[in-house]
């Protein structure tokens, strides 16, 4: 079978080695004759699953005492009604910064439980987009939070700089951009990942929250919602995803054995910096976002002839490169380029795209 790379946002690519290794064991887990996935989750085995991965996930962001880490279900979405219903309290406002679709949807999905402000800080100059500073967003005197999302899947566009304001509440949509470079976990509140991109396969969601910020969840609030009941029941309050979280914890070990979060995101800026590089020097794509927000997760890119889309993706993928379709909302093409994308996938890419710019253009 002849290699394939694929550029998929989300489910994504797993590291290669991960999947070799849950191949190997996936019949015969532990030495105990049954898979992983057959086994109960209240077992001493897969317990120590879960305390490796929680352990590891600290090691590679930092993570203090005074946060917890919780497994959830649900996904990112999920969040978006969680968060409002366990943060809010006695104030009922929050701001919402708007920086593309996936902050918006948690914008109107929190509307249904608390007067909710957008803060629009996407902006256009000179035909590119770019998005505002945190420390230039107007923010409310009185909020329970703010909530953004650093990189937008969708849009290709990425705030780096971290948001810091004192006495304010910081929660953070890092379902694309967790584990993919170093941030201060000490700045946020709370922090959730969806786990399809960099994590591992859909069905778990982690959550990072500071400790003060447990136990005052509304009382319409679900319970597989409450972070209080999450945490008393160390995140299994129900039957947990089991094979998304064993696989989780792989891939954190994988990630330590690339030399972690430093290491990996050097290797992610030369991935998208060769990518990007190639775009602008290209006459035939165009990428319209300012450089200080391009993505380097999702790259987005726009054939100058739109015509030439459909037989750009069917020779793509003759070429061993899948999932290069942009989102619907935007067109184009979109290449996710997660932790699991080796630089060889990007070189490939590139070597395909002026390949096809030579024939067409």
């Amino acid at each position: 079978m002849s290699l394939i790379y694929n550029f998929s946002a989300g489910p994504a690519m797993i590291p290669k080695d991960v999947l070799y290794q849950a191949q190997l064991e996936l019949k015969n887990w532990n030495n105990l004759g049954c898979s992983v996935m057959e086994i109960s989750h209240r077992t001493e085995d897969f317990y120590r699953v879960t305390v490796e991965a929680e352990q590891d996930l600290r090691d590679l962001l930092n993570i203090s005492d005074n946060y917890k880490i919780l497994f959830c279900q649900g996904g990112a979405r999920g969040q978006f009604s969680a968060v409002p219903m366990n943060l809010l309290g006695k104030i009922s406002k929050a701001d919402y910064i708007n920086s593309g679709y996936w902050s918006n949807s948690a914008f109107l999905e929190s509307k249904k439980y608390c007067n909710t402000r957008s803060i629009s800080i996407k902006k256009i100059q000179n035909n590119k987009s770019f998005l505002i500073k945190p420390s230039q967003w107007d923010i409310s005197d009185i909020s329970a939070y703010i909530h953004y999302c650093p990189n937008e899947t969708i849009d290709g566009l990425s705030v780096y700089e971290e948001p810091n304001f004192k006495n304010k509440i910081i929660v953070g949509d890092f379902s694309s951009f967790i584990l993919s470079r170093s941030i201060d976990v000490s700045k946020y509140g709370l922090i959730y990942a969806g786990a399809q991109k960099n994590i591992g396969p859909s069905g778990i969601t982690i959550i990072i929250i500071r400790k003060d910020l447990i136990g005052h969840a509304s009382k319409l609030c679900p319970s597989i919602f409450d972070y209080n009941i999450i945490y008393k029941h160390d995140s299994m309050f129900n039957t947990p995803p089991t094979f998304a979280w064993y696989l989780a914890g792989l891939v954190f070990k994988w990630l330590k054995k690339q030399g972690g979060i430093k290491n990996i995101e050097q290797l992610n800026k030369k991935k998208s910096d060769l990518l990007y590089q190639f775009i602008d020097q290209s006459d035939f794509y165009i990428n319209n976002i300012d450089k200080q927000n391009r993505s380097q997760m999702n790259v987005v890119f726009h054939l100058i002839n739109s015509k030439l889309n459909e037989k750009f993706l069917q020779e793509s993928k003759k070429f061993g490169l899948c999932a290069l379709k942009g989102h619907y909302i935007v067109g184009g093409m979109r290449a996710s380029i997660y932790n699991a994308m080796p630089v060889e996938g990007v070189e490939k890419l590139v070597k395909f795209m002026l390949f096809f710019e030579n024939k067409y253009g």
